[in-house]
């Protein structure tokens, strides 16, 4: 264990987060399985249908869309109702403010242990 480590343990369990280190599968088996091939399947289809319907996501006129505004519309609408069909287009317009970020500071900075989804 490297002294990075070590606090890194120290600090989580002072947190109330656990100590030992988890024992994770080889990474082939973690892409296997950190991920849901139903998901992505349902969020390519509804792009396809967007660009039947409306236009490809590509096209500049999609831009003038406030997609934070729409996932937060369909994250109310989730908790309403419980349709998972909602989840498909938060991720959907999540993806296309990823592509043409309306925000004027938009940028990619990873960041770990900052900020977690609540707990129940």
């Amino acid at each position: 264990m490297t002294t990075t480590e070590h606090i890194r343990g120290h600090l989580l369990a002072s947190l109330g987060y656990a100590t030992a280190p988890r024992k994770l599968p080889p990474l082939d088996e973690l892409r296997q399985t950190e991920w849901s091939t139903a998901f992505e399947q349902h969020m390519r289809n509804r792009l396809l249908m967007g660009a039947f319907r409306y236009r490809m996501f590509c096209e500049p006129e999609n831009w003038r869309y406030d997609f934070v505004l729409g996932i937060a519309k369909k994250v109310r609408l989730y908790q309403e109702s419980g349709n998972t069909e909602h989840l498909v287009d938060v991720a959907n317009y999540a993806l296309l403010e990823f592509v043409q970020p309306k925000h004027p500071d938009a940028h990619w900075r990873a960041e770990d242990d900052h900020s977690h989804c609540p707990r129940r």
